[in-house]
């Protein structure tokens, strides 16, 4: 308290009522896969798919981690956190990749004299005519060659025509263009007009002659290097450790996330890098993972091919998950891959990330990310019927159908949990979101003195974040005496507890389920007046 020792009038700023709680988000992913560049086992936000491709690349072939990042931004998903797994991962720490793999790669380029002449950026030697970033679907592969020419007549030693062709074809001509400086001078008539290329004088101040009548080919920059094969992966890799930041182990730094992802592992289990074995022992670290850090959950992908009476049988006999932490999504999706032109089944793990994030956006995180379209799926690996669901449905394996007329749904909203009271996704993520919204809340409380005064103050400002919560449909009842309780008291708070110095807050809720199974129960009914008088 301030020292009064002159008559006078003071203003002061004094703290009035509860402080506020502010919400924690609930749609942050993260992915795990391989890329054709980028930063090896780092953690990297991402928040659009323009920046995912200037950090990793282009879709790589054999690799789901671009297309399962691209469909979590078109079903609607906003940041994300990528790790790129190292091809060359093969020290004890998990850590590699060496410059070579951390680095774009170089676009295509070709001498032409003095000058360099190199592609524009996003414009490849097997790219599109017309400057497009890459080829038309079914395309074949493009060659760019540029080629210098006498001039008009007239034009002067020092003049030259400049012709850029695709597999032969001109497709771009640049007449009377000049080694001397001014608005003909070559490099700067390429740089405004051309679509395809740019051309660099030397940096060593070498002579600018005219190139001689020559045609080059621009080289194609190495090839994104493949997905490791069989012996190059191991699960270690995946989980990684958390002391070294690799892995699920290096995301334990990051508070945002709240789902994660492996997309890519199935594809390691599809080119035999991987076995059935190794991949449950990668999903159980993820669900791991996800129950030690408390507040995320875990997408996980069955495996290619298999029938829902096998899914079911992998299901319970070979993975037998029981989490609260983790969700599973039945068939893979067929999606268009931009990288072949043509269809490719995806593991639907990246999409649905989207689709959680699309649900939290619009309706909130208590309401079940189910009945929701897929955005970008083309068709399923398996057209799952009613009966079929209903095998799959009590186990958890949350089916993704087809409806006539109403597209392509997620069918379900259960976790792995054999617990009830855990069965329903929108449960699990509702609580994980009070609980990391009320934390970041009530730091404030921390070595304040632990008297009636500081429970009231608590018991303020948990009420009035859960009420705003009930009025937003997240609880249940009526009233908010229906909805919560939240009981900080002398009770609560014995002599014991309070030498200890702890506070101790019970807070109740009772949250919304979803309507899972809607009956309308028919029946015939007699209208009318009786004919007999009673």
């Amino acid at each position: 308290m301030p020292t009064y020792l002159s008559p006078g009038v003071y203003v002061e700023e004094v703290e009035a009522g509860s402080r506020p709680i502010e919400g924690v988000g609930t749609a942050v992913a993260a992915f795990l896969g391989f890329a054709a560049q980028g930063p090896v086992n780092t953690p990297t936000l991402v928040t659009n798919w323009s920046q995912y491709t200037k950090t990793f690349g282009e879709f790589v072939a054999d690799s789901y981690l671009a297309q399962s990042v691209y469909g979590y931004f078109l079903n609607g998903g906003g940041a994300c956190y990528v790790v790129r797994l190292g091809r060359d991962q093969g020290t004890a720490n998990g850590n590699g990749g060496g410059p070579a793999a951390r680095q774009p790669a170089e676009p295509a380029s070709a001498a032409l004299g003095p000058y360099r002449v190199i592609a524009r950026r996003g414009v490849s030697a097997a790219g599109a005519a017309n400057g497009q970033s890459t080829p038309a679907p079914g395309a074949g592969a493009g060659r760019i060659t540029v080629e210098a020419t006498d001039p008009p007549e007239g034009g002067g030693e020092d003049r030259f025509t400049l012709l850029v062709k695709r597999d032969g074809v001109e497709e771009e001509r640049f007449e009377g263009v000049t080694t001397r400086r001014g608005k003909d001078n070559v490099v700067t008539v390429v740089r405004d007009r051309s679509k395809l290329i740019l051309v660099e004088e030397p940096a060593d101040g070498q002579q600018l002659a005219r190139p001689s009548s020559a045609e080059v080919a621009l080289n194609p920059p190495p090839a994104p290097p493949p997905p490791p094969a069989q012996g190059e992966i191991t699960p270690a890799q995946y989980v990684g450790s958390a002391a070294d930041r690799t892995g699920f182990g290096g995301l334990e730094a990051v508070d945002d996330i709240t789902m994660i992802a492996a997309p890519d592992l199935m594809g390691a289990y599809q080119r035999g890098a991987l076995d059935l074995d190794s991949v449950k022992a990668v999903q159980l670290a993820m669900i791991a993972h996800c129950e030690l850090m408390g507040d995320r959950m875990a997408i996980l992908d069955p495996p290619p091919g298999l029938s829902p009476q096998q899914v079911k049988s992998w299901r319970m006999d070979q993975a037998g998950y029981d989490s609260k932490y983790a969700a599973l999504y039945y068939p893979w999706v067929s999606v268009f891959d931009q990288a072949a032109g043509a269809q490719q089944l995806l593991p639907p793990s990246g999409y649905l990330a989207g689709v959680w994030a699309r649900n939290d956006g619009t309706r909130g995180v208590h309401k079940a990310p189910a009945n929701e379209i897929v955005r970008g799926a083309l068709a399923l690996e398996t057209q799952v019927t009613r009966a079929e669901q209903d095998l799959l449905n009590p186990m958890g394996v949350n089916c993704i159908r087809a409806f006539p007329g109403r597209g392509i749904r997620v069918w379900g909203a259960r976790t792995l949990s054999s617990d009830p009271a855990w069965r329903y996704l929108n449960v699990r993520r509702l609580f994980n979101y009070l609980e990391e919204s009320i934390l970041g809340g009530t730091q404030w409380v921390v070595f304040e003195p632990n008297d009636d005064a500081l429970w009231a103050r608590i018991r303020r400002t948990i009420s009035a974040f859960l009420i705003n919560e009930w009025r937003r449909g997240a609880l249940f009842g009526l009233t908010p005496d229906e909805a919560f309780f939240v009981k900080c008291d002398q009770e609560t708070n014995p002599a014991e507890a309070i030498d200890a110095g702890q506070v101790v807050c019970l807070v109740g809720v009772a949250p919304v389920k979803p309507a899972e199974f809607v009956v309308f129960q028919l029946s015939q009914y007699s209208g009318g007046m009786s004919l007999v008088n009673e």
